[in-house]
């Protein structure tokens, strides 16, 4: 059985997540300190809440080293969970101006600043999905199952479109996914996500990029 490493720094929906890998057949892990990263075959990042607060806490840990080590030089398998997704790029402006891990080149803004003017902010409740080529074998898996649950107030803005592996329309098109060497992260919330999001777990669980 896969261990799956959740990592606990404060600011996820721990509980949900747990269940959903073990109901998907992987054996969940909850990681709060640096050094507990190593012992896990896959990790999981979630986090609701704001991204600056996300990365302060994260970083106060000293997770972001230890992910940097697991994910960027040894390619350990990493889901990032909506804020979980969002740390990952450049730079954040919730709240301020704070660095993210850098792993994206871009940065997380107000879904207003993006351009969304007519939908209700936060983007909050159900919406379908569209993958792209770099996950298209999830794509395939889910089938009709496309439909995930949003809940986010600042969206991912990247110029690179060769990392953006899943997009949503809310007025504006939003970056609802990306995919990049061993990482695949999601600006929706799969553990709430019903048949939609338990599918998309045991893929993660299967997944070897």
């Amino acid at each position: 059985m896969l261990s799956v490493g959740i990592l606990d720094y404060g600011v996820g929906n721990i509980a949900s997540v747990m269940k959903a890998v073990d109901y998907a057949g992987g054996e969940p892990l909850i990681i709060a300190h640096a050094e507990e990263v190593a012992d896990c075959d896959k990790l999981i990042l979630p986090g609701v809440g704001a991204a600056g607060h996300a990365i302060t806490r994260l970083r106060e840990r000293n997770l972001d080293v230890a992910l940097e080590e697991a994910v960027r030089k040894r390619g350990v398998p990493l889901m990032g969970i909506c804020v979980g997704m969002q740390i990952l790029a450049e730079d954040l402006y919730e709240f301020g101006h704070h660095k993210g891990l850098g792993w994206i080149p871009g940065k997380v803004i107000s879904l207003q600043e993006h351009g969304v003017t007519c939908q209700p902010v936060p983007h909050m409740g159900w919406n379908d999905v569209t993958f792209g080529n770099r996950l298209g074998d999830l794509s395939s898996l889910l089938g009709r199952h496309n439909i995930f649950y949003f809940a986010h107030s600042y969206t991912l803005v990247t110029e690179k479109a060769d990392y953006i592996s899943v997009s949503a329309d809310y007025e504006k098109d939003i970056v609802a996914g990306v995919a990049f060497d061993s990482v695949a992260a999601f600006q929706f919330h799969p553990e709430k996500s019903q048949v939609a999001g338990d599918l998309l777990f045991q893929w993660f669980l299967d997944w070897r990029p």
